[in-house]
């Protein structure tokens, strides 16, 4: 017999030994959220982002927690207005956006939603190997907290927008090139805004 989400949701959390407020919480909702959703069917379908997590944590296929069907039609996804310098910054201007269509599974599979995702091209050396000119990112600008560990973020200082590797430390962060020829800043998380995490590259051989 098919189980509703719902109820798939209320096994898993069972077998894996977690509350179903633990799990609200992890989601950064209050501790009722899903209580209600099993209980009372409030939300009537989970967000996808908290989809995903849930499916992740418990170790269960997304689909059982109400994901449609996966579609192979290709996703629209949005160019950046400007360019992400791999150096000392490219300057915000006012180009107008154009868009690319990307595979829905390469979204999923980098786990950025369709109404998250952005596409960034990327100009200079100072993020070399790991990032050549030319190249072109996708951007969850959903993710904007910078992870413990650091990351590859498309960053806006000022009026110029960067590519950098990020790595938080207290009040600062420490913006890191990947070419050693470039020298590491720290400056005040104050100082930049975190226009979204690189989480896919797409090089044209």
């Amino acid at each position: 017999m098919n189980q509703t989400p719902q109820q798939a949701l209320a096994a898993a959390a069972r077998a894996r030994g977690v509350a179903l407020s633990a799990l609200s919480r992890m989601l950064g909702r209050n501790q009722a959220y899903l209580g209600q959703f099993v209980n009372r069917g409030s939300p009537r379908v989970l967000p996808e982002r908290e989809r995903r997590m849930l499916a992740d944590f418990l170790a269960i296929d997304e689909a059982v927690l109400g994901a449609p069907p996966p579609s192979s039609e290709p996703v629209s996804v949005p160019w950046l207005a400007v360019q992400a310098a791999a150096g000392v910054g490219q300057v915000a201007d006012e180009q107008l956006l154009r868009h690319e269509r990307l595979p829905r599974a390469a979204l999923r599979g980098a786990g950025v939603t369709p109404e998250a995702a952005s596409v960034i091209a990327v100009t200079g050396d100072s993020m070399a190997p790991t990032l050549k000119d030319g190249d072109r990112l996708l951007v969850d600008q959903a993710n904007r907290q910078i992870a413990a560990r650091g990351g590859i973020y498309v960053v806006r200082r000022g009026e110029a927008v960067v590519v950098k590797r990020l790595v938080p430390d207290g009040d600062t962060v420490e913006i890191r090139s990947d070419n050693p020829l470039w020298p590491v800043e720290r400056v005040p998380l104050a100082e930049i805004a975190v226009i979204g995490r690189a989480t896919l590259l797409l090089r044209r051989l």
